[in-house]
């Protein structure tokens, strides 16, 4: 499995640098971040001035030299030069990753919690009344966008302070600025209580499709020789239940899990921008708005590398789950 990995990731190298390249004619192309910052200042800056500020940025060099000049600096540890001249890309990035991924990863545990249970519940009551109740709710929450769903669950927050009288449902950030930590378990139940409604809206939305992949998996497991062996053996029907049909059953969602991260990807940064997060989602937009060529490509460039390690990461849980499949 180790020389799996080795070529997997000797393969992934190429493939994102070629989507990088791709991506970074698609931003540089997208906006005159010289022209901005010529008009968007007040008084308006001097030729010498916005000059300078083109050499800052690279943006007096061909685009070709450019790329090179970025994704050589980032082998360095040296994100670029943003149009904000005291900030640090780099710095920026991985803490505003640090907020994202509390969230994201939140979401992707509790969704595949309950897609495991409800999607086995699903399938061993299969036409039943709950099965029908749990197919409901999972085509009811697929049809909700996400940012409608998460601006309905901001308002009930909202009404939930109101009513109750507390604060704990936090609506805006990811802790209260104006919290005065004096315990470390008021710190934990602060961010905990901004941290809930956020992560309902990703999980919710994640865990409607991924109940319908493990229950359609699962059946087809149930359906199989193996499984009919081993029940006509007298094992029991927990043991068959779990130590027989789940484990393969979740080879499907380990896949469908890695290939929706970058939509859930997608989905924090519209949950960020409702909930007002300072995570990459704020990341994003900030340097769309001011187009920050290098700043939008740090972002890009973390976004295919957490896509691709979770692509790669599914298919070594295929071995683990499944004891047939060899990476020799």
């Amino acid at each position: 499995m180790l020389a799996y990995t080795v070529r997997r990731i000797l393969v992934s190298i190429p493939v994102l640098v070629v989507s990088t390249f791709v991506v970074f004619l698609v931003v540089v192309n997208s906006g005159d971040p010289v022209a901005n910052f010529a008009t968007s200042r007040q008084p308006a800056p001097s030729k010498a001035a916005v000059a300078a500020f083109a050499r800052h940025i690279h943006a007096d060099q061909p685009v070709m030299e450019r790329y090179w000049h970025w994704i050589t600096g980032v082998l360095h540890g040296d994100f670029g030069p943003s149009v904000q001249s005291n900030l640090d890309i780099g710095h920026d990035l991985f803490t505003r990753f640090r907020v994202t991924v509390t969230l994201v990863a939140s979401a992707m545990v509790i969704a595949l919690l309950l897609a495991v249970v409800f999607g086995v519940f699903s399938a061993i009551r299969q036409y039943s009344a709950a099965d029908y109740a749990i197919t409901f709710v999972g085509f009811l929450f697929l049809a909700m966008p996400v940012f409608w769903f998460a601006v309905l669950l901001k308002q009930a927050g909202i009404w939930f302070n109101e009513q109750t009288g507390s604060q704990f449902l936090g609506t805006i950030g990811e802790k209260s600025p104006y919290l005065e930590v004096d315990t470390t378990w008021n710190e934990f139940t602060d961010r905990l209580g901004h941290l809930v409604l956020p992560t309902i809206t990703l999980a919710l939305v994640s865990f409607a499709s991924w109940t319908r992949y493990t229950r359609a998996s699962m059946l087809e497991v149930l359906g199989s020789d193996y499984v009919r062996l081993a029940r006509a053996k007298g094992l029991r029907r927990r043991t068959v239940l779990v130590r027989h049909a789940l484990r393969t059953a979740l080879i499907p969602l380990a896949t469908v899990t890695a290939l929706d991260i970058a939509i859930i990807l997608g989905g924090a940064v519209i949950t960020e921008t409702i909930f007002q997060w300072h995570g990459m989602g704020e990341m994003l937009v900030q340097s769309a708005q001011a187009v920050d060529v290098y700043r939008t490509m740090a972002w890009l460039l973390l976004s295919a590398v957490v896509v691709i390690g979770f692509n790669l990461l599914a298919d070594l849980l295929y071995a683990v789950l499944d004891p047939r499949i060899r990476y020799d």
